[in-house]
């Protein structure tokens, strides 16, 4: 059911985390997230996602009208014009639609795993700081079949919002859990699960193209700048490297993810496992 609400100012408490789009931390910690732009918000109400509210200008509403009338929950529409969206940050990006969601929470690995099928491939964030890498990382973990995603305690949440925003969406098809410990969901992985946790590493003992990649996986990815933190480093059973020329030691973590999952899944013949909420 969809509610639309007009508005002639942008004070009313309901619509803060609008105008407060910088704070997407804080947002995280309230179990919310905005979303922000046509496609991301269209990927949204495609999803299984609680939508809390949109606010957009009458334009967008009336496009978006009979999608979120299908939608089981109840929706506050909120609509202003153009001109006064825009003294919210960010218009260029936003383009006058944005809506507020709930984190869905995957609070155990059991209910995590769960959504995955043999044989698994996962990801693991170690130190992934950058939302915006974050982002691009998950939107390559959809477009080559990863199952789900793990986030270490010192990486950024990929449902910040910036990070939602270079995902183009594609986090709200993918479940995700955010580990307390990485060290000891790592594991719980491979003693639990039977997964072989690989580091993707500059300097690795291997090279991707020695590798076979037919078993249960769990890929670690480091920081931008320091790579995999030693004591994860250790909880791996093996590293790999992607063979570059001479004069370039590493790739930007979203290119590095992109050709390890690609390399995978062609070996894997791309049989990719989808319906992850249902």
């Amino acid at each position: 059911m969809i509610t639309a609400v007009p508005l002639t100012d942008l004070n009313l408490p309901e619509i803060t985390p609008y105008r407060t789009l910088r704070q997407s931390v804080e947002h995280f910690r309230e179990g919310i997230v905005v979303v922000e732009g046509e496609k991301v918000v269209r990927r949204l109400v495609e999803s299984p996602l609680r939508i809390i509210s949109l606010l957009t200008t009458p334009e967008w509403l009336e496009i978006y009208k009979p999608f979120l009338q299908n939608r089981d929950e109840s929706i506050i529409a909120y609509h202003a014009s153009k001109s006064l969206l825009e003294s919210i940050v960010g218009f260029h990006l936003h383009q006058g639609i944005m809506a507020l969601a709930k984190i869905p929470q995957l609070n155990s690995l059991d209910k995590f795993i769960s959504h995955a099928s043999l044989p698994y491939l996962f990801v693991a964030l170690d130190g992934l700081t950058n939302a915006e890498n974050v982002g691009v990382v998950v939107r390559n973990c959809a477009a080559f079949g990863v199952q789900g995603i793990i986030v270490g305690e010192t990486s950024s949440s990929p449902y910040l919002r910036r990070s939602v925003r270079n995902s183009m969406g594609t986090v709200f098809s993918m479940p995700v859990y955010h580990a307390s410990n990485l060290i000891e969901t790592v594991y719980n992985l491979r003693s639990y699960y039977n997964c072989s946790i690989v580091a993707a590493h500059p300097h690795g003992v291997h090279s991707i193209g020695e590798v076979k990649f037919e078993q249960n996986l769990c890929i670690i990815l480091g920081s931008e700048g320091e790579g995999i933190s030693p004591d994860v480093l250790q909880t791996c059973d093996s590293t790999i490297a992607i063979p570059m020329l001479s004069g370039v030691d590493s790739l930007n973590v979203a290119s590095a993810a992109a050709v390890f999952l690609y390399e995978i899944q062609r070996q894997r013949q791309f049989k990719f496992q989808s319906n992850f909420y249902e």
